[in-house]
């Protein structure tokens, strides 16, 4: 029965299904369960159940309810106080310490892990009453096959062993229930209900005021031991009513049962014999981070004034259902089955000879398939007539109609492995092998353009996988039964179950696709060999692992639908294209002790995609998410995972997590050829060469020459040291991209320094600042200032970088910054800053040295006055942006142009590789300062070289000349010439230095005036370079 609403389409399936079942058929039918939280789907209900005249309830989603997924295995475990009851004694029990009322219900839950050496009865509790011993009891013995049998013992009559659970060292959950109303009890082992009966004495409810023991059988009330139980007991909790099946199954998983609880475990409440010891166990509890619900199942009930009626239901009732789909999806599965009644495909006539009943099991009745043996005949006939019709190919009908299988056959219920006579391993073996047969037919890449014609009605392949993955990790007990090893080979699909035993040393998992061609087990899989440890030391004794590798999944993922991803920041050499699927998928399923559980896991993948030319591929760890978008039946998500390393051809990655998993490879589109990149890392290299050695004569001149200290050159010289540093970096990073340690240090250098000349250059323009706009404040303190802005802002900024993401700090293909994440901005931030603020600074610069041009323009000629303004206001523009532009480091702003094109990019490196030699122009060789140094520097040596080097000739006085009067005049202590000639502070004479014109250009003479027998002597001395 259907109904139309304005959201889609509902369909009445009147065949009793359990919910589990109800949920796998809408599946099957490429729908869903409604929830009926639209008004519209709650009219189309109502009319559907009128029509009908159905008045039970019927199966509704919920919600609030999630597909289930593997959880991580640190959040499944729970960690108790459990007793330790020792082999070594016979004595040991445990008291519970509170009194018992008549119960006409009770419930007994039990952690147990019995010790394997021990083959004898034991008892695990025992309840005496003062008029009756064996009131109530559990007891164990080991079987030939090596099973631990229970049974009851209630009013004294001894049941049956009939339950049973594993000798295998492992914790056991056993409940027992019974009811005096009914007579019924019930044993249940880990969640399952084990054996059950009825006729049990009902004139009675259990007596009141008894003894609970752990570990012991009372012979007499509260004494007299025998039976004792060795191993350790937790988890004690008694109720006095008779849970359900529901229940049971989630208080095995850990969730909470408190309603009409008698007891719960607590070690304050127990009173052991000193044998018996307290000790702390990790108990496997999915519940704990996945919380069961309790309650049932939804239901739709009825209708009150329009408005529906939901309830719940035990999970395991027979009902009728309701599925619901979009109207397009409908229509479109609609014209698709009009079309194979009335014109039967290649496949379906073959499929029709093979067996007649195959149209009604194709035609979707939910019960044709409620066992695997029904399954299995299916299957094979699919088998047969894909065979049959290998020449003419699938049509969407029949992948459509194969699908469907799929999802039925998937879902069908796993009976227990005890009562699987009928199916031995090697015909378990044989249905996977046909299952996985026709899943690869149908993702084979043939059909390609077959799935776009089939996309309204299926969300897309990985549905097929979602298949795979759910009837190989039911069967896998089955598949695994006689042998610990199953291999299933088809042309597009390589499936392999594998199973161990956890003990000291187990070895990790590795799993491969097929070998190729060009490369040899290129696409595989493995857990590390410390997670499989870390299960055996978390209490688990088997593992499972399901791997499973599809090499035709690329190609049905077609280019136009690009999936949608941030991406990588690039340095402009680069455009962003989009992003593709450029691996083969694979998947690995972890069970432990038949749990799923996740856990961390490597693979490597091989690149499948060409690069054509201009291309770049950027490869991306992601899995698939079948949560992220349920309608579309999930999507690509890269939560958790990460790249290990990037080679030639594949990649390396890290999850944390188990999946199924591919590479999505982000496309760009290179801007630059290789040629002009490596045009451009040679002028980068060749640039910082020649930067580094034009500051470092930079630095040399202005320490050797003695140019006058200021606050000026005291910041060159630690931009020049900052910058110098940085560069040098620069040249070695190639080098240190080698090793991991080395180019980690290298990287936080390279930020360290950088920063630095960063911050030097703003304190350049700060420095500038104040000689522009009066700024009052003394230069001592003004240094301190610039210090901490120059050394101490970068530090800071280096180590809360590496602090916060130490772990993504570096790139992981050279040594800089990693650029995929938030860090590159503690380098990009500052920078702008820096600019943006230095850039202000030159246009105030230039304002001021346009304000003096014009001022001195007006003081010309009128005549010349215009001629000479424009040339004036001409150089003060030009004058200071040439000189500043090195030093404020407004060449960088190229940077944010790079991408626009590769004549940017050699100018941008031009500019900045070269940095080191502007500098050494500007501030070195064309500094007046360092100028004037040198010149003083030349005249001090011209006159140190004429001291050394000349003859002194004396010119006496006649006795007849008349003797003159000289005066005293101090020395110049600036000047270079007289320094070099004056003597000593404590002499008295006077000397007067003459240039002589009448001389050479290098002849000086000098008179010397000095005391002599009270007169005044004129001493004439003529120095003349001879050869020098």
């Amino acid at each position: 029965m259907l109904g139309q609403t304005e959201w889609g389409t509902l369909m009445l399936v009147n065949d009793s299904l359990t919910f589990s079942r109800a949920d796998s058929f809408c599946r099957g039918q490429f729908s869903s369960l409604p929830t009926l939280d639209q008004s519209k789907d709650q009219e189309g209900a109502l009319e559907l159940i009128r029509q009908t005249g159905l008045r039970s309830p019927v199966w509704v989603g919920n919600p609030s309810s999630t597909a289930s997924k593997p959880v991580a295995l640190s959040k499944q475990y729970l960690q108790l106080s459990a007793l330790h009851f020792p082999k070594e004694s016979r004595d040991g029990f445990t008291r519970v310490n509170m009194s018992f009322l008549a119960l006409s219900s009770v419930t007994v839950c039990v952690r147990v892990q019995w010790n394997p050496e021990w083959k004898e009865v034991s008892t695990i509790f025992s309840y005496a009453a003062p008029v009756f011993t064996n009131e109530f009891q559990l007891r164990g013995q080991v079987d030939m096959q090596g099973r631990i049998l229970l049974a009851l013992i209630i009013h004294g009559k001894h049941l049956p062993y009939k339950a049973f659970f594993s000798n295998d060292g492992a914790w056991h959950h056993i409940c027992v229930t019974w009811c005096r109303s009914s007579g019924d009890w019930a044993i249940y082992v880990d969640g399952d209900r084990k054996d059950m009966g009825s006729g049990t004495d009902t004139s009675r409810d259990i007596y009141g005021d008894g003894i609970f023991i752990l570990g012991q059988d009372q012979d007499s009330f509260g004494g007299n031991f025998t039976e004792p139980f060795f191993g350790n007991i937790t988890d004690l909790n008694v109720w006095n009513i008779t849970l359900e099946k529901r229940h049971v199954h989630a208080i095995n998983a850990c969730s909470p049962m408190t309603k009409d609880m008698l007891f719960n475990w607590n070690l304050d409440h127990l009173s052991s014999h000193p044998v018996v010891k307290e000790v702390q166990v990790f108990l496997f509890c999915p519940a704990v981070h996945q919380q069961m619900e309790l309650q049932d199942c939804k239901t739709l009930q009825g209708w009150s004034n329009q408005l529906p009626l939901f309830g719940q239901t035990d999970c395991s009732d027979l009902l009728p259902f309701i599925c619901r789909s979009s109207r397009e999806r409908y229509l479109k599965m609609k014209q698709m089955s009009d079309s194979r009644n009335s014109h039967p495909t290649a496949f379906m006539s073959h499929l029709m000879k093979h067996s007649n009943k195959t149209q009604a099991v194709l035609g979707q009745q939910p019960s044709e398939l409620s066992s695997l043996a029904q399954a299995s005949a299916l299957l094979n006939i699919s088998v047969q007539a894909l065979e049959d019709t290998q020449q003419e190919g699938l049509q969407p009908t029949d992948m459509v109609s194969l699908i469907q299988l799929l999802f039925l056959a998937a879902d069908v219920p796993i009976q227990p492995l005890t009562d699987a006579t009928n199916h031995s391993q090697e015909n378990m073996k044989e249905l996977g092998q046909h299952f996985i047969s026709v899943a690869d037919s149908i993702i084979c890449e043939d059909n390609a353009l077959k799935w776009q014609a089939i996309k309204g009605v299926v969300n897309g392949p990985m549905d097929v996988v979602k298949s795979i993955d759910r009837m190989v990790t039911s069967l896998s007990p089955h598949l695994l039964a006689e042998n610990d090893h199953l291999t299933i080979h088809s042309p597009n699909i390589k499936l392999e179950v594998q199973q161990q035993r956890l003990q000291e040393g187990s070895r990790g998992s590795s799993f491969c696709g097929p070998e190729t061609e060009k490369h040899a087990n290129i696409d595989c899989i493995s857990v590390p060999h410390q997670k499989i440890q870390d299960l055996r030391n978390n209490g688990f004794h088997k593992l499972t692992l399901v791997n499973t590798w599809y090499g035709s999944l690329r190609p049905l993922f077609t280019p136009e639908e690009n999936i949608t991803m941030v991406p990588t920041v690039t340095d402009g050499s680069q455009r962003y294209l989009g992003t593709v699927l450029g691996s083969s998928v694979i998947s690995t399923t972890v069970l432990g002790d038949d749990q799923p559980v996740s856990t961390a896991v490597h693979f490597q993948l091989q690149h499948r995609v060409q690069n054509p030319t201009g291309t770049v591929y950027d490869p991306v760890c992601a899995f698939w998410d079948f949560s992220l978008i349920p309608e579309a039946g999930g999507w690509w998500n890269t939560k958790g995972c990460e790249v290990v390393s990037k080679q030639y051809g594949y990649t390396v990655c890290y999850c944390n997590h188990t999946t199924n998993f591919a590479l999505l490879l982000q496309v760009y589109e290179a801007q630059r050829s290789p040629e002009n990149e490596k045009a451009l890392q040679v002028l980068t290299f060749i640039g910082c060469g020649v930067s580094l050695c034009g500051l470092l004569f930079t630095f040399i001149l202005f320490i050797a020459v003695g140019v006058p200290k200021s606050d000026r050159t005291t910041v060159h010289k630690n931009l020049i040291v900052a910058l110098g540093i940085a560069e040098l970096l620069l040249m070695c990073s190639d080098w240190a991209s080698a090793y991991e340690a080395a180019c980690f240090v290298v990287t936080a250098l390279l930020h360290l320094f950088f920063m630095a000349s960063f911050s030097w250059m703003l304190v350049e323009g700060l420095l500038l600042w104040s000689k522009v706009v009066s700024v009052n404040i003394s230069e001592d303190r003004r240094m301190k200032l610039y210090y901490i802005i120059g050394w101490g802002l970068p530090v800071l900024i280096v180590g809360v970088t590496l602090a916060v993401s130490v772990d993504e700090y570096k790139a992981q293909d050279h040594c800089w910054l990693n650029v995929r994440s938030d860090t590159i901005w503690a380098f990009v931030g500052p920078v702008i800053f820096v600019l943006t603020v230095n850039a202000v600074v030159l246009c105030r610069v230039v304002m001021v040295t346009v304000s003096s041009a014009r001022r001195r323009a007006k003081m010309l000629s009128p005549s010349s006055a215009s001629k000479m303004q424009t040339f004036d206001l001409t150089w003060a523009v030009t004058r200071p942006v040439l000189i500043l532009l090195p030093v404020l480091g407004l060449t960088w702003l190229c940077g944010v142009l790079v991408h626009l094109s590769v004549v940017v990019a050699y100018i941008f490196i031009a500019l900045n590789a070269f940095q080191g030699l502007y500098i050494f122009l500007v501030y070195a060789v064309y500094n007046s300062e360092v100028r004037n140094a040198i010149k003083r520097i030349k005249e001090k040596r011209k006159a140190l070289s004429f001291t050394n080097c000349s003859q002194p000739t004396s010119f006496l006085p006649s006795q007849r000349a008349p003797v003159t009067s000289w005066g005293h005049s101090p020395l110049t202590p600036s000047s270079p010439e007289t320094s070099e000639t004056s003597g000593p502070p404590s002499s008295s004479s006077t000397s007067l230095v003459i240039k002589n014109e009448s001389f050479r250009k290098e002849s000086f003479v000098t008179f010397s005036l000095k005391p002599a027998s009270g007169n005044q002597v004129v001493l004439l001395t003529g120095f003349k370079p001879s050869g020098c």
